[in-house]
């Protein structure tokens, strides 16, 4: 135990050098100035190292750190080098973990949703906290916070947290585990339930592909041709003619929710969509209307939400389209699960099933592709069953 307190500490004027124990010492300069010094042996030397202002450094905090460059220089390092090193502050750390990431992130949106997550929730409380001096209650204290309320954002702010700490870990930053591990152990639990996107009703997708022609604009054309063959927002956004090849898209890994490449059949409605489309991009089927002059950009993720709210849809989500076609595949058109689903480009089945199912059924989904087309067209289409 330690010879000193925080009151004697405080107290002490005389220059000099008081012994706390473990090495230790309060140094006492004139003009009462004080400061922490480690005096021990390294490579068979005495040397004596600074840790810091009283002002700055607190005598558990002095304690600590004499314990940590005792445990250096048994080991034989030198304590003045791991003095040295440096001390990142958690959003330095985090922002370097969101830097090296930058390549595997889908696109500069996803980047930029991945670290406006953590300056909103995480940095606020732990921004300028040194990151080697954070440990699991301040971790609880972010997450606590939105953990119920906001339960999908507080899982990815966690597992961003993780990263951060990992990464911090193999840099020699944070010499601790993980923080983040087991906190969920201090964190109420909450009973998953599936969230559905709003879709509508396969009965009244002709009625809204009416008033979706009647609009202009290209963020129109580009749900209209969503509509037709099931693509995600960001795969038809983002399409480009050289991935037209007559009556197939190719949809590139790069996009795929899944990242294996995607045949689509094109519908005659779909193909309808390209035609009136064909003049207004060099390389991107549906171009921006604010595009830079340095070059097109693609429609923005949020051209649906507000394309549908002025149509009077507030309520649906370009995802749920998905669900309406599959409505229709189940309960009008009475298509196989597995040609739905690769309709979709979803997996389907158990491992073993994924296993032996090497087709992506491409010519039985020409045929229904074609159906649902004239389906939402409003044309008569007989349906039949597949065999």
């Amino acid at each position: 135990m330690g010879k000193l307190t925080a009151r004697k500490v405080a107290t002490l004027k005389d220059p000099g050098f008081y012994g706390d124990g473990g090495c230790l010492y309060l140094a006492v300069g004139e003009g009462n100035s004080k400061s922490w010094v480690l005096r021990t042996v390294v490579h068979g030397k005495r040397r004596d190292f600074g840790l810091g202002s009283v002002s700055l450094v607190s005598l558990a905090e002095a304690r600590d750190l004499a314990a940590e460059l005792r445990k250096v220089a048994r080991k034989g390092g030198d304590p003045a080098l791991h003095l040295k090193r440096e001390t990142l502050t958690f959003e330095q750390a985090t922002r370097r973990v969101h830097e090296q990431l930058s390549e595997s992130f889908d696109s500069e949106g996803h980047a930029a949703r991945w670290i406006a997550g953590m300056e909103i929730h995480a940095f606020p409380k732990l921004g300028d906290r040194p990151i080697d001096t954070i440990h699991s209650p301040d971790i609880l204290e972010v997450l606590s916070v939105i953990w119920v309320g906001k339960h999908d954002t507080a899982r990815r702010i966690k597992q961003r947290m993780s990263n951060v700490f990992s990464w911090a870990i193999q840099a020699k930053h944070y010499p601790h585990p993980n923080p983040v591990a087991e906190i969920e152990t201090g964190l109420p639990r909450i009973k998953h339930q599936a969230e559905h996107m709003e879709a509508i009703d396969w009965r009244e997708v002709q009625e809204f592909m009416v008033k979706l022609k009647r609009r202009e604009g290209n963020a129109a054309r580009c749900l209209e041709f969503i509509l037709h063959t099931l693509a995600r927002s960001r795969e038809a956004r983002e399409a480009c003619w050289d991935e037209i090849n007559g009556q197939l898209w190719l949809v590139p890994p790069s996009r795929m929710k899944r990242r294996i490449g995607h045949r689509v059949p094109l519908s005659s409605g779909a193909l309808d969509v390209l035609e009136r489309m064909n003049g207004f991009g060099r390389e991107l089927i549906f171009p921006s209307a604010h595009s830079r002059r340095a070059g097109e950009q693609p429609l923005s993720d949020t051209v649906f939400k507000a394309l549908m709210k002025r149509m009077g849809y507030p309520d649906l989500t370009t995802h749920g389209f998905r669900s309406t076609f599959r409505d229709w595949c189940s309960e009008y058109a009475r298509v196989e699960r597995e040609v739905a689903e690769a309709a979709l480009a979803h997996a389907y089945g158990d491992k073993t099933e994924r296993a032996y199912a090497r087709s992506d059924l491409f010519e039985r989904r020409v045929e229904i592709m074609e159906l649902w087309s004239s389906f939402l067209s409003g044309q008569d289409a007989k349906v039949v069953k597949l065999a």
